[in-house]
């Protein structure tokens, strides 16, 4: 499968999504989202694969069974691959702000979380961390998760790394405003390269958080 760069309409479609999310909306704009972004972003994740793993595109409908917010579409599409919930991942996505691309670990069940801190306190595993983030964020990255306002239970609040004790997610995110490189071949490459320089903080995941209902040794 050939990606040639996401549709002339991608972004138009996420605008006017935002302006009308409904069902009527949706319908009368679905062969845009399917052939400007879908297809692209399949196509994407297809090329990627060989270096990368198999991914998936998200569906496009909220789970609106205990949100307030009850708007039936997301306002983006995502593409990710993980080696599976929590244990490291690498994701992708288009929306009215244009590429956004991340990885890292994007939600841990309380035995991953339990494994992260372990890891994070720990001299060598935790100071591997430590340079890994600020290397990225020298580069350019954003460090982003949900953090606990106070030190978890069991760690002193002036542990050398309690911040990053504090996250119960973590990765790094960037993004690239719309521009003529989304709707071109060249976004392949934009993705593939962001994808490699968030390799380490991937791998540090996989290796430290690992799958739910895994047991570290």
């Amino acid at each position: 499968m050939e990606f040639t760069g996401f549709g002339e309409y991608a972004v138009d479609f996420f605008d006017g999504l935002v302006g009308d999310n409904s069902k009527a909306y949706w319908d009368d704009h679905k062969q845009v989202y399917l052939s400007d972004v879908r297809a692209p972003m399949e196509a994407l994740l297809a090329v990627l694969e060989p270096e990368f793993g198999r991914g998936k595109v998200f569906r496009p409908y909220r789970d609106v069974r205990f949100s307030r917010d009850k708007t039936p579409y997301k306002d983006h599409c995502g593409g990710v691959v993980e080696l599976g919930r929590g244990g490291g991942a690498h994701y992708v996505q288009l929306g009215t702000e244009g590429l956004f691309v991340a990885g890292g670990s994007f939600a841990m069940a309380s035995d991953q979380l339990s494994r992260y801190r372990e890891s994070v306190a720990d001299d060598v595993r935790g100071g591997v961390l430590r340079t890994l983030i600020a290397d990225l964020v020298g580069r350019g990255w954003e460090l982003r998760g949900d953090v606990l306002k106070r030190a978890p239970r069991g760690f002193p609040p002036d542990h050398p790394r309690i911040d990053l004790l504090k996250y119960r997610r973590i990765y790094l995110a960037r993004t690239w405003p719309p521009d003529d490189l989304l709707h071109e071949p060249g976004c392949l490459d934009r993705v593939r390269s962001a994808w490699r320089e968030l390799n380490p903080l991937v791998e540090w995941c996989a290796d430290h958080i690992g799958l739910t209902g895994i047991g570290f040794r």
